[in-house]
Parts: C-alpha cells; sequence; structure tokens
C-alpha cells in the first residue's frame, strides 16, 4: 500500500492481501502480523475475520501463541488474540483483552463483532468478569463522551443490557453498567441500574453511583441526597465531600459548595483531594489569587498525593495570563488583522496612525506588511520612547519614531530552542515554568534577543493559523517563554541580588512595550514558586502599576489590561495595588454607557484605554 493512505479499509485490504501471501507460503508469523495490522484498521470488517479464522485452522493451539502479550504490545495484537480466545470459549479473558484496548484508543470499534453482540454472551460469564469489563472500559473515558465519539462504544452498552438482563441482581455489575450508561448519554438507563443496585444493596458504593447518575442527568438535589445517604454508611469519606462540593459549585452554588469542603478539611486537614477542592471554590468565588498561590504552596509541601489532581488548572484555563498570553490590543494591530483576513499582505499604502504605539507592535505591523509607509501624528506625552525609569539594559533603540532592535539576533540553535517551546498556553504559571526549563541551555544574550528578534512561527497548523491571522500573538507568545528562560539562569542565586531578577526588573521598567508585559509574568511566576521573592515582587509590581495608571491619565496606554491583569495574579499584592488593578480592569471590560463623572484620576484612563472583550481565549 502506498505511504500516507488514510482510508481504513484499504489499509486493511493491503494489510491482508500480505496476510494471505503468508499464509500461501506458509508463514504464520508473518500473517499473523499483517491480520493484526488490518485489526487495527477496520476491527470489524469481516474478511479480517475470516482471515484470522484460517489462521487458528492452520496453527496449533488455534493460534493464541501467535499473539503473545510480552513487553509493549500492538493495539491489533491484543484484539487478535481476543477474538481466538473467544472462539477458544475463554470469553471473560478475551473480553477483557477488549476492554484494555478500547481504554488504550477509544476510537476503535474493538468490540463490535458478533460474539460481544450476543444476548447469550452474559450468561456464560460471571457478574464480577463483566464488572470488571465495564470498569475498565470506563476508567478512560471522558464523564461524558462527547457525542460525535460514541459510536465505537455502543457496542459495550449492548452488551452491558444483555449482562444485566443475565444478572439483574448484582450490585456491583449494575454500578459499573450505569456508569458506562452516564457516560453515553443514557441518563434514564444509568439511573435505572444505579437504582436497582441500591435496592439490592443498600450501602455507600451503590449510593454513589447512584448519585452519579443523578448528576449527569442534571438533578443536582437528587445527586446530593444520594451522596448525603452514602455519608451515612461512611461520615469520614472526604472524596465524597468533595463531590458534593464540585456538583453543588458547578450549580452555581458555591457558598454551600464551600461549606462542604470546609466540612471535609475539618474531618482532615492534610486529605489532598479536600484541600484542592477548597482552594479551588474559593478562587471561583472571589477570584483571589491567594487560593492558588496556596495550592501551589500546599503541592509543594505534599509532593505525593492520592492522585493526580487538575484543580490548579482548571481554575487557570481560559483566564490572561493565568492561562494563555492575552491577544494584543494596539491599534496598529487591529488594523494588521483586517489587513490579514483580506487577504490584502502585499499591497502597499499609507497609515497614519494618531500617536506611537509599543515598539514590538510597530515592528510586527511593519514585518508583515513591508510596503506600508506608517506615519505617526505626534508623540504624546510621557514619551514612550523613554523608559519609565533608569534601567541597565535597553532592547530597542529610536531612529526618529522606528523602533530598531539595539542587540543582535540570537543564533539559530536557540531560535530553535525557543520555537519548539514556545507556545500561547499552559495549564498553570507554574506549569509554564517547568515546561521552559528546556530554555536553561540557551544563553541569557539569545533569550533577550529574541525578545526584538523573534524566530518565525513554526511549520505546522499552529504556526500558519498564527502567520495568517495574528502573528503579534506569535510574538508576544515567544516574548513570554523567552522571559520564562531566563528564570532558569543563575538559580543558585537568591533571588533579591540575582541577575534574573535584575534583568527582568530592566525588562518592566525600560519601554513601555509587550516585552515589559512578558517580563513582569516572568517576575509573578517566580514569585509563585518562591515564596522568599514576594515580598520584592509585589512592590515591584505596585510601583509599576501605579506608573501605568499615572501616564494613562496623560495618554493612552495600551498595555495597561494587561499589566492590571498581571497585578492581579501577583501574591501578597498591597490592597490598594489590587482595587486599582481592578479598576483598571473595569474601565476595558465594563459597559459600554458613559460612566458618572467621577473625581477618580482614573477618569480619563476610561476614555483611554480601548475596550475589551468578556470573553477569553480558551
Amino acid at each position: 500500500m502506498p505511504e500516507g493512505t488514510d482510508d481504513p479499509r484499504l489499509s486493511a485490504e493491503g494489510e491482508l492481501a500480505l496476510a494471505r501471501m503468508a499464509l500461501a507460503d506458509g508463514d504464520l508469523s508473518h500473517a499473523a502480523s499483517h491480520i493484526a495490522g488490518a485489526l487495527a484498521h477496520a476491527p470489524t470488517m469481516p474478511e479480517v475475520h475470516e482471515a484470522l479464522a484460517q489462521l487458528a485452522a492452520r496453527s496449533p493451539g488455534a493460534g493464541v501463541d501467535l499473539y503473545p502479550l510480552d513487553g509493549p504490545v500492538y493495539v491489533g495484537t491484543v484484539v487478535a488474540r481476543a477474538h481466538l480466545l473467544a472462539s477458544a470459549g475463554a470469553y471473560g479473558e478475551a473480553l477483557e483483552l477488549l476492554a484494555a484496548a478500547t481504554a488504550h484508543k477509544p476510537q476503535g470499534d474493538w468490540a463490535g463483532v458478533p460474539w460481544v453482540l450476543d444476548p447469550q454472551l452474559p450468561g456464560r460469564l460471571t457478574p464480577d468478569s463483566l464488572a470488571r469489563v465495564f470498569a475498565t472500559v470506563c476508567a478512560q473515558l471522558a464523564d461524558p463522551v462527547p457525542e460525535q465519539e460514541r459510536g465505537p462504544l455502543r457496542a459495550y452498552l449492548t452488551l452491558a443490557r444483555h449482562a444485566v438482563r443475565a444478572h439483574p441482581d448484582d450490585p456491583a455489575l449494575l454500578g459499573t453498567a450505569s456508569a458506562l450508561a452516564r457516560r453515553l448519554g443514557e441518563h434514564a438507563l444509568a439511573i435505572e441500574w444505579a437504582r436497582h443496585g441500591t435496592e439490592v444493596q443498600p450501602g455507600k458504593l451503590t449510593e454513589v453511583w447512584l448519585g452519579y447518575a443523578y448528576r449527569s442527568a442534571g438533578r443536582v438535589g437528587d445527586a446530593v441526597a444520594a451522596w448525603q445517604r452514602a455519608l451515612a454508611y461512611d461520615p469520614g469519606d472526604l472524596a465524597v465531600h468533595a463531590d458534593i462540593a464540585s456538583t453543588l459549585a458547578d450549580a452555581g452554588r458555591l457558598d454551600e459548595a464551600i461549606g462542604w469542603a470546609e466540612r471535609a478539611l475539618a474531618i482532615d486537614p492534610t486529605n489532598d483531594c479536600a484541600v484542592h477542592t477548597a482552594y479551588r471554590l474559593r478562587f471561583r468565588r472571589d477570584e483571589n489569587v491567594a487560593h492558588l498561590v496556596g495550592l501551589v504552596d500546599y503541592t509543594r509541601a505534599h509532593p505525593v498525593g492520592s492522585h493526580e489532581h487538575s484543580d490548579l488548572a482548571d481554575s487557570c484555563q481560559g483566564r490572561p495570563w493565568l492561562g494563555h498570553v492575552p491577544p494584543a490590543s494596539e491599534a496598529v494591530i487591529n488594523i494588521l488583522r483586517q489587513v490579514l483576513e483580506k487577504g490584502d499582505v502585499g499591497a502597499n499604502g499609507q497609515l497614519t496612525v494618531s500617536s506611537l504605539e509599543p515598539p514590538s507592535a510597530m515592528a510586527v505591523l511593519l514585518h508583515t506588511l513591508p510596503g506600508l509607509d506608517v506615519r505617526i501624528q505626534q508623540i504624546l506625552p510621557p514619551d514612550i520612547r523613554t523608559p519609565r525609569r533608569a534601567v541597565g539594559l535597553r532592547l530597542w533603540r529610536y531612529e526618529g519614531t522606528r523602533a530598531v532592535p539595539a542587540v543582535p539576533p540570537p543564533a539559530p540553535a536557540s531560535q530553535a530552542a525557543l520555537v519548539e517551546v514556545a507556545y500561547p498556553a499552559w495549564p498553570h504559571p507554574p506549569a509554564a515554568y517547568d515546561r521552559a526549563v528546556r530554555l536553561a541551555a540557551v544563553p541569557p544574550a539569545d533569550l533577550l534577543a529574541a525578545l526584538v528578534h523573534p524566530p518565525a512561527p513554526p511549520d505546522n497548523e499552529l504556526g500558519r493559523t498564527l502567520a495568517r491571522h495574528d502573528p503579534s500573538l506569535w510574538v508576544r507568545t515567544v516574548q513570554t517563554w523567552a522571559c520564562l528562560g531566563l528564570l532558569h539562569h543563575g538559580t543558585d542565586e537568591p533571588w533579591g541580588p540575582s541577575t534574573r531578577r535584575r534583568t527582568l526588573v530592566d525588562l518592566v521598567f525600560g519601554d513601555e512595550d509587550w516585552i515589559a508585559e512578558a517580563a513582569m509574568f516572568s517576575m509573578i511566576t517566580a514569585a509563585w514558586l518562591d515564596p522568599t521573592a514576594r515580598s520584592d515582587v509585589a512592590a515591584l509590581v505596585r510601583e509599576r502599576l501605579a506608573d501605568v495608571a499615572q501616564v494613562a491619565a496623560h495618554r493612552p496606554v495600551t498595555i495597561a489590561w494587561s499589566m492590571a491583569r498581571l497585578a492581579l495574579m501577583t501574591p501578597d499584592l498591597a490592597p490598594d495595588a489590587t482595587r486599582l488593578a481592578r479598576e483598571i480592569v473595569a474601565v476595558e471590560e465594563g459597559p459600554d454607557e458613559e460612566a458618572e463623572p467621577s473625581p477618580s484620576p482614573l477618569d480619563r484612563l476610561r476614555r483611554l484605554l480601548p475596550r475589551r472583550s468578556r470573553t477569553y481565549v480558551q
């Protein structure tokens, strides 16, 4: 078969042709390998199963030994062995192998074959064996499975119906079958089976299953009632407390949810499930980043938990800087996006901008539209070309109103390393820091150079999309990761006198630019991870934010909203700075109607800041 074919049936037919040739030559081993390949491409194709039967007829032991499970195993090998075991009557082992294949690759229709769909099959198996199969299948599935992905899993739901009919009073079978049904959107069936389980064997586990079934159906009150009955059997089960808390929170009953999380903490203040849930819900209630930083501190002090938690990532997802690089808002970038949308990149023309915007924004515009003649009407005070305070590091220099890099480009190897790491989103700031460790081998001078000489986006779907629609986001992404890379140099130095601090402070207080945003994010990330850096970083952020507000009283500051968002994720930020940051954010994200006159110094800021959408990048 030609390489690159993506038609599963054609691929399977190609494997079958090779299998038949091997069978004709008596080469059973190669025939078995090609049949496994065909099964992996088309697991329900009758011709493949006919070839497998021919192989079994010509092999000792019905061919099972041709598909060993030693070491890493190909999924087609597992499925072939399962079918041969079923042919030999070993249905329990065969089903468990198919379930393992589904857990490995849920999009494969591994169980959609006649022997699995036979209504008589469950009568040949024990309820425990069937329950293990359903538990294995459910373990790796989303809850619920997206509707478009349910097709290959419906064979298991048919098996579950037959199994419950054959063994109607087994509580474990009813519970695991219910778990499968709810994942596949069969809410009424899931409730029916789980409720019957509580009737057959009242207890904690059956009530927990019923609670999950009710929750999937949107019946929050019934779910909580079931879990409360479960707690009557075991009041100390903190996982049930966490389920109640999360369900109430998702229903908008946040105060009740936090109450349940705090009950769990009262039982065991060290329980990782209870701690993670409580921190996540408290942040959801008031968006105070102290809760997330507290969770980071807890995780550092308790590195081994009962299982992996996603509370920190869930809290940061979709939030600017906490989970992704926010897009630029400059006028020149908005114009650039419009030009790219029209596909008129090669056009020449003249663009008049009322006032100079950050150097990175201007550089992206001119790099993408080199034929554009940009004219600046005026330089509003305070001069955007002047650092906000004396610094020892300048990456831009100005030739009139045009910003020019003040350092040479980074080495190609350094650019390649940065492209490999850079991505516009991350689970949470500590995860971004961990990913940036790969930049520890890139010289700091090259990381700094990349801030003004960003490498081209990668030749992949992400890179092509950004280049076609918003090259500014790629540049902001590179700048963010370059600054994170700086955190991994000189880590043996304490924060206060460190070179990494001095460099980042120069960038934060230097040019009014996207680089200042990226450097501030890096500095704040350091504070999340290093408690000894927090008071210093909080003071620096407070000073820089106050300067933003002062400048914004006289002219537009396009990075103000982003700086305010960064301030709101700063540990131990002073209350006055927090209020200022919230005011700045409210100016851009607030209602469109004109505000009432106010003596606040942010009055002019309200008119000068570009308004942003409330919808964040996901």
